[in-house]
C-alpha cells in the first residue's frame, strides 16, 4: 500500500455548481480520499494510488472525464 499524496486532477465537461457537487459527492465515496478541494474543472485532494484509480473511476461514473492527473 503506497503513502498517501496530493494529486490534481484534471477534469472536462464540468460547466456549473452542480458539476462540483457531484464530483465532490463522487469523491466522498471513496474513503481514502481526504481534503478534496473541487473547482471547475480540477479537484485536489490527498489520496494514495490504489485510491487515486477508485477516485477516477468514480468521477467517470457521474459522466465527466479525468484527462490528466498531477
Amino acid at each position: 500500500m503506497s503513502a498517501n499524496s496530493m494529486k490534481e486532477i484534471i477534469i472536462d465537461g464540468m460547466s456549473c455548481g452542480h458539476c462540483v457537487r457531484a464530483v465532490e459527492e463522487a469523491i466522498g465515496t471513496v474513503p481514502d480520499a481526504k481534503g478534496a478541494t473541487v473547482e471547475m474543472g480540477k479537484a485536489r485532494l490527498d489520496v494514495s494510488d490504489e485510491a487515486l484509480e477508485r477516485v477516477k473511476a468514480a468521477i467517470e461514473e457521474e459522466g465527466y472525464a479525468v484527462t490528466a492527473v498531477h
